[in-house]
């Protein structure tokens, strides 16, 4: 019998752990665990059944930012969380709500070390949604199937 796995908890490199604490406060997380009360080098935040780490990295791990983690998060009301984050009356890094081609509802936004977050559900795919709801795919196999952006009428 294989072990079994109950959760992973991402580990996000922050340069400042308290302010990043902060940060994710107003995005409806609480502190779960921490180093230090004072100045904290590591800490665990949580939201509903998702937690979250905060680990302190040097300012010069950051040369190259483009190469920053983005973390998906499932979330059954994307709408829902947008307009939440929306209403704190904070300025974030955030997209807009979309539905993607590959068959998500979602939005992103960064934190203010530009770890990436993505919040998603399942929706359906472009491809299967009335022509009037469509995004213009370019050229898209399906099986046997080839749909491209001329055929708005399928």
């Amino acid at each position: 019998m294989m072990a079994r796995l109950e959760a992973v908890h991402p580990v996000l490199m922050v340069r400042d752990v308290a302010a990043s604490i902060q940060f994710y406060g107003r995005l409806g997380f609480v502190l779960a665990s921490s180093d230090s009360p004072g100045d904290p080098k590591y800490a665990g935040i949580r939201r509903d059944a998702v937690e979250i780490h905060l680990q302190w990295h040097d300012a010069s791990e950051w040369a190259h930012p483009g190469d920053r983690p983005t973390y998906r998060f499932v979330v059954p009301d994307v709408d829902g969380l947008f307009e939440e984050f929306r209403g704190t009356g904070e300025t974030f890094d955030i997209t807009d709500v979309r539905d993607t081609a590959w068959g998500t509802r979602e939005f992103h936004l960064r934190d203010p070390d530009l770890n990436g977050l993505q919040f998603y559900r399942a929706s359906a795919p472009a491809w299967k949604k009335p022509p009037q709801d469509r995004l213009s795919l370019g050229n898209l196999s399906l099986g046997d199937e080839v749909l491209t952006d001329r055929d708005e009428t399928r």
